[in-house]
């Protein structure tokens, strides 16, 4: 790479949020490598796809690319990668998503979630990289009840092994950044949706099966809310948060400790549309506009599930000035543009 200054290293760059934050950072003529494994818990193709879209962006754009297959659970390759490019900037998405998939393949996310997590963190440790942010989720609330989320919250009620690995991520990020220094910043996503998204999730799934007429399933017989938030308002949060690496909070209060601020240079945000948008209402909007009605079949609330999601997002906005802006109106119509042009309909 020509310019190594102020690289950039983004695992899970094949991912949804992966791949559009690589996209933002070499429109702005920035440095990245990117690694992911690839794997097919979803749809390879959209993945691959992805991929080439950014290949494009690289050739036409003045920012440097490059991709790498490896999964961050291979201690060695992780170790190798960042010894030859020495990135000063590490932005972790690469994580097994999915609440209900814990359920089935717990081990996966034991492995990626956790065992990954700490070979990255290792590897900014003997790098000295100047920034981390990583992902966290929304899910780590969990029985939480008191709504909206916000960062001060105690999250010790996990409902799920996701959330729970989530959870893990952002203690053990702590610890390194209060035993090494690294500047640690932990986003919590709420339901981030938009074109090219995880087909595992409700927009692309209930999109899918009103398209074609087929039946969708609706837990806790839709008594369910959600916060949606656009992969647009996701990235520039991500981007932001990239050229401003977390601080010690020189008031810190150890005898009433506060979550989202450290005596350790670490912080957490949400990533939220503050708004709580009711599933059902979610499922019209589709059905508005499709044209088409979607065929609903009603189910108990499932292990794992929290019945809702409303995200305080005013920390972010007074670290990074931003907060999330793209209505849930707005929103759906490019991603429904996107999904209707991508699968030819």
């Amino acid at each position: 790479m020509k310019n190594k200054d102020n690289l950039i290293l983004i695992t899970g760059s094949a991912g949804f949020i992966g791949a559009a934050v690589t996209k933002k950072l070499i429109e702005n003529g920035n440095s990245v490598i990117g690694i992911d494994n690839l794997n097919t818990y979803y749809d390879l193709n959209l993945k691959k796809k992805r991929l080439q879209n950014i290949d494009l962006l690289a050739e036409q754009s003045e920012g440097e690319w490059i991709f790498n297959k490896i999964d961050i659970v291979e201690r060695k390759k992780v170790f190798k990668l960042f010894k030859e490019y020495k990135p000063k900037i590490v932005i972790n998405l690469a994580a097994q998503a999915g609440v209900r998939y814990s359920l089935i393949n717990p081990k996966s996310y034991i492995e990626n979630n956790i065992l990954g997590f700490s070979n990255v963190l290792d590897a900014c440790v003997e790098n000295k990289v100047e920034n981390l942010i990583y992902a966290s989720s929304s899910s780590v609330y969990g029985g939480n009840k008191k709504i909206p989320y916000f960062e001060d919250q105690s999250v010790n009620h996990p409902v799920s092994l996701y959330a729970a690995t989530k959870r893990s991520n952002e203690l053990i990020a702590h610890a390194y950044s209060s035993n090494y220094g690294i500047p640690a910043t932990g986003l919590r996503f709420f339901t981030v949706y938009g074109p090219y998204g995880r087909p595992d999730m409700a927009p692309m799934i209930f999109t899918k099966s009103i398209i074609n007429e087929e039946h969708i399933e609706v837990y806790n017989f839709g008594e369910m809310k959600r916060d949606f938030t656009f992969i647009d308002d996701v990235v520039e949060s991500i981007f932001r948060c990239c050229f401003k690496p977390a601080i010690c909070d020189l008031g810190f209060d150890a005898y009433n400790p506060r979550a989202s601020v450290s005596f350790a240079p670490h912080r957490i945000f949400n990533v939220g549309n503050s708004e709580t948008v009711d599933l059902m209402k979610f499922i019209q909007l589709l059905e508005d506009k499709i044209g088409k009605k979607a065929l609903i079949n009603f189910k108990p609330l499932q292990k794992g599930d929290v019945l809702e999601t409303f995200a305080d997002v005013s920390k972010l906005k007074d670290w990074i000035n931003f907060s999330p802006v793209v209505s849930l109106e707005d929103g759906l119509d490019r991603f429904l543009d996107w999904y209707f042009n991508y699968y030819s309909l």
